[in-house]
């Protein structure tokens, strides 16, 4: 049997959630509350093998050693410590990434 890792959300990736929902309930509530359960599957399935997913470009500015998975245009931005997964940060890949 795998490993199972903790998950943790960071304040800032709360906070990117939050965000995400209230642009998309703009337009529709349910297609809001929808994409954040698709976000929140992609984000618990890292209980399993979180390091099966790539090692992000910008850990060579950062100086960290992060990971992403991404969702349709989204990038989840996590790490791995011991027995818990860290996400960080829930950011559209259009977008610069603020650590």
């Amino acid at each position: 049997m795998a490993k199972k890792y903790k998950i943790n959300i960071t304040f800032n990736a709360k906070n990117d959630l939050e965000h995400i929902f209230f642009y998309i309930a703009e337009d529709s509530i349910n297609n809001a509350k929808k994409f954040i359960l698709e976000l929140e599957e992609k984000i618990y399935s890292l209980d399993t093998l979180p390091e099966r997913f790539a090692l992000i470009p910008e850990n060579i500015f950062f100086d960290t050693n992060y990971r992403q998975i991404t969702y349709k245009k989204y990038r989840i931005i996590y790490k791995i410590s011991g027995d818990s997964v860290f996400i960080m940060r829930v950011v559209h890949g259009a977008k610069l990434l603020d650590l």
